[in-house]
């Protein structure tokens, strides 16, 4: 009896002396009394981590290259009904932002901060990284995602679909682990880690490991696994909320997809992509998406009217947004059968959704000619009429498994209507501006109603720790954490006409870059004429030049919104004022 009383003695002192270092958020302070035997001291165990009592399911959905007027949800001509179904009874915001591409706007969405500050000026691949801090591709812990955030206040974390935020050099499945998505704060992960992946044959990764593909394609594969989790956490644990991230890798290229669904649109884009924008800009009139006032941008100088194309190349064109189409329709398809198990389990009308149509504008990496079979195809190893003669002998293989398709440049603009230029184009509205759903059964008044405040996706985690209750950890696993750089939307919820809190915003993708304030917008395109990174490219591609070189222009887009009256020369003043911001932000 003595030794065992000695022994506790020793334990409960070494105890009370970790415990009283253990100050630094991670492991609490003891709340017990420790004396020298188990008689005189009391026991304390620490509370777990509960969500606030009547807290929401959170879920956020993000789609990938998605132009403002490509669905019928925000004035476009492809259908996306359940979409539709969850503004119509929520809100749609108009003047919600991206970062331009996909792994910064992810970083920024998932971090509450701006991608550069959390090291994702890029990308984390290798080819598109550097080593400098805000390069390097790699998220400091000190800038917990929304995943850790919620775990450490009592919620179950699931992601699936693109992650597209870890090395490359860690992506084996000898890790490391630390950046890989249960890393990062989800519990479990079904999906891919790189930027894309073929939709039939996709590097899949569950949780830390690859796994084989079971052939059918991912968004069918991701919705089931997110459906299982979901019922699984449910079945044990029905008062614990959830988080979901659902990313399906749509609609990056390649467009893969099934032809019963590219079928449901035959025929319906043989008008061409000048018809389509005419279209689609009198829809978002018609729909308030938009103000009355506007008139489309003119046609980019690369792409050629639809009326002047020979009629192959016609019949080329519209089978490729034929695909794309069907490909857009069956991925709200399959949002709507998550959305479906979540009303027919219960958990719907205490679940906070937010719907972030495109991580960037239309993407514009798929050549004038459009993109069938890249490696067969390469503009290096043939002529642009080679090019073009063998993707129209190719147009029966668009949008299949053994394809890896990409829509041309025509379709991009017409998808990013009513705004100029896409993906990649930091400067632009196109590049940047995508529509934004917020849907809460329980929480949204002002059902089926439009939000005109601006916005960014680094809102949208400060806009769900606000509604939800909770507030940023001071610590996440023993790491300090650093402020947010969002700023929550929910002042918007109740009231349209509040006026914008997010006033001000800097972007920046490889050499593209604007600055916006409280209205104002000042932006440079340093490439404009690079259309893409890869092998693909659609005009001249530009050799470096002096930031010094590039022309600044300047617009309100109080009165302008898509950007068609240059001001630069008539406030000169103002022009050198957003510089001048621009570089204090840089």
């Amino acid at each position: 009896m003595k030794t065992k009383k000695i022994t506790l003695f020793l334990s409960l002192g070494l105890l009370a002396a970790i415990t009283a270092k253990a100050q630094n958020g991670q492991t609490p302070v003891f709340g017990g009394t420790v004396g020298k035997t188990l008689d005189d001291s009391k026991e304390w165990w620490p509370e777990p981590h509960k969500a606030p009592a009547g807290a929401p399911n959170v879920l956020w959905i993000i789609l990938d290259d998605v132009g403002f007027g490509a669905t019928s949800t925000f004035g476009g001509i492809i259908k996306t009904p359940n979409f539709g179904t969850l503004a119509n009874n929520g809100l749609r915001y108009t003047n919600f932002h991206t970062a331009g591409i996909c792994a910064p706007t992810r970083s920024a969405l998932l971090t509450g901060r701006n991608h550069h500050y959390v090291h994702e000026g890029g990308f984390s691949h290798v080819t598109l990284s550097a080593g400098f801090p805000g390069y390097d591709g790699r998220i400091p812990s000190d800038k917990g995602t929304i995943a850790e955030i919620l775990r450490e206040n009592g919620y179950n974390t699931f992601a699936v679909g693109k992650y597209g935020l870890t090395p490359d050099e860690d992506a084996t499945d000898a890790g490391p682990f630390d950046r890989w998505p249960t890393g990062k704060g989800f519990d479990h992960f079904f999906g891919f880690l790189g930027s894309a992946t073929d939709q039939y044959k996709p590097d899949l990764v569950e949780d830390n490991a690859h796994v084989t593909p079971d052939g059918r394609h991912l968004t069918d594969q991701i919705t089931d696994k997110a459906i299982f989790y979901l019922t699984r956490q449910h079945k044990v644990a029905p008062d614990k909320p959830f988080f979901l991230y659902y990313a399906p890798g749509a609609t990056h290229s390649p467009h893969q997809v099934a032809k019963e669904w590219s079928d449901l649109y035959k025929g319906q884009f043989d008008n061409g992509w000048d018809d389509f924008r005419e279209k689609v800009i009198a829809r978002q009139k018609q729909l308030g998406i938009i103000p009355k006032y506007a008139k489309l941008p003119e046609r980019n100088t690369r792409i050629p009217a639809w009326k002047s194309l020979p009629e192959a190349e016609r019949k080329l064109y519209a089978r490729f947004m034929e695909v794309y189409a069907g490909y857009l329709t069956y991925t709200d398809h399959e949002v709507g059968r998550l959305i479906n198990h979540l009303k027919q389990s219960g958990q719907l009308d205490n679940t906070l959704v937010f719907v972030i149509i495109g991580d960037n504008g239309a993407s514009k990496e798929g050549t004038a000619h459009g993109v069938i079979n890249p490696k067969k195809n390469s503009p290096k190893l043939a002529t642009e009429e080679a090019f073009l003669k063998t993707n129209i002998e190719d147009i029966d293989d668009i949008g299949t498994p053994q394809a890896s398709t990409n829509y041309p440049l025509g379709w991009a603009q017409a998808a990013n209507t009513p705004f100029k230029y896409w993906k990649q184009d930091a400067n632009s509205e196109g590049g940047t501006r995508n529509p934004l759903i917020v849907y809460y059964p329980k929480g949204i008044k002002d059902k089926g109603t439009i939000r005109t405040q601006y916005g960014h996706v680094i809102d949208v985690l400060p806009t769900t720790l606000e509604y939800t209750g909770i507030k940023l950890p001071e610590y996440i696993r023993g790491i300090k954490q650093d402020t947010l750089q969002g700023t929550s939307l929910v002042y918007s919820f109740d009231h349209p006409e509040a006026k914008s809190k997010h006033v001000l915003q800097h972007y920046y993708i490889f050499g593209s870059r604007s600055i916006y304030n409280d209205g104002w917008k000042a932006e440079a395109a340093h490439h404009p004429d690079n259309v893409e990174l890869g092998d693909f490219k659609v005009g001249q591609n530009v050799p470096d030049k002096s930031f010094d070189e590039d022309t600044w222009e300047l617009y309100n887009l109080n009165e302008d919104f898509n950007e068609r009256i240059d001001l630069a020369k008539k406030y000169p003043e103002k022009l050198k004022e957003l510089k001048a911001v621009f570089e204090a932000q840089a």
